[in-house]
């Protein structure tokens, strides 16, 4: 029996954490069925190291961004700039990028502007915009309705922690929605609740690796391959198969992220 076909959609492949192993790291994934990876970009001034993992493997794509922590310790980077940096082919979204009030790492209205900045790239590109947010729900939502109507463009709210009316604003504006490990803690009973709303056409599933291992990994340094605990415990919510959950994230996929070809997706 072949193993359902996953996509880890959001991971950081370059972070030290993997250091040497990451070869080993990428053959463990595809071997539990992980077809493609997508490493993300947190800082553009180590842009290189992302894109030269992309380059390394075949079923490894990238983005180019700045985290919402590193919003005013990265060189200033424009739209334009970001939208040369995307030209090359093994990128395939902007970010991650958004608002992250719980550290309070950069100061808000810089988060702010590198926010507006990565979603002119997006919309320009036409590639997925990835957002990461926390404890900024308000401002989150009220950048992605201003910029809305300024012309419309792809994106996905990354491992999604936040409240049923953020998942309702962007769902209502045409935003995915990426679970990570956290769908699997015994304590994410209301996230679970707010997982089972969501449309299986709008669903995607993700690591974030190194961190959020789910059970019953957790505690241990996550990595590509422990997405199937995650999406098995998607599709228990939804009430559908594994292999149900993994066909519809995975076209989910494949249509947002619309300049990864469809036979760059390794079958097992």
């Amino acid at each position: 029996m072949s193993l359902p076909l996953l996509i880890d959609s959001h991971c950081h492949l370059d972070f030290p954490d993997f250091n040497e192993e990451v070869a080993d790291v990428v053959a463990r994934a595809h071997a539990a069925g992980i077809g493609l990876m997508v490493t993300i970009s947190t800082k553009v001034s180590e842009w290189e190291r992302v894109r030269a993992v992309a380059e390394r493997f075949p079923h490894v794509f990238c983005t180019v961004g700045i985290h919402p922590h590193e919003a005013d310790s990265e060189p200033d980077t424009d739209t334009a700039t970001l939208i040369e940096m995307a030209k090359h082919p093994k990128v395939v979204g902007i970010g991650e990028t958004g608002l992250d009030y719980y550290y309070e790492h950069a100061p808000r209205e810089a988060q702010k502007r590198a926010f507006r900045a990565h979603i002119g790239a997006s919309r320009a590109t036409g590639l997925p915009l990835v957002i990461h947010t926390r404890e900024a729900e308000a401002d989150t939502a009220e950048i992605l309705r201003e910029e809305m109507g300024k012309g419309a463009f792809p994106a996905l709210l990354h491992c999604f922690t936040s409240s049923q009316q953020l998942a309702d604003i962007a769902l209502d504006l045409g935003l995915y929605i990426s679970l990570s490990g956290i769908v699997t803690f015994n304590s994410a009973k209301a996230l679970q609740a707010t997982a089972a709303t969501i449309p299986m056409d709008r669903l995607l599933v993700e690591t974030d690796s190194p961190y959020l291992a789910p059970v019953p990994k957790r505690g241990k340094r996550n990595e590509p391959s422990f997405v199937v605990h995650t999406a098995a415990k998607v599709a228990e919510i939804k009430k559908i198969s594994a292999s149900e959950l993994a066909q519809a994230t995975t076209e989910n996929f494949l249509r947002l992220f619309s300049r990864v070809p469809r036979d760059a997706v390794l079958r097992p």
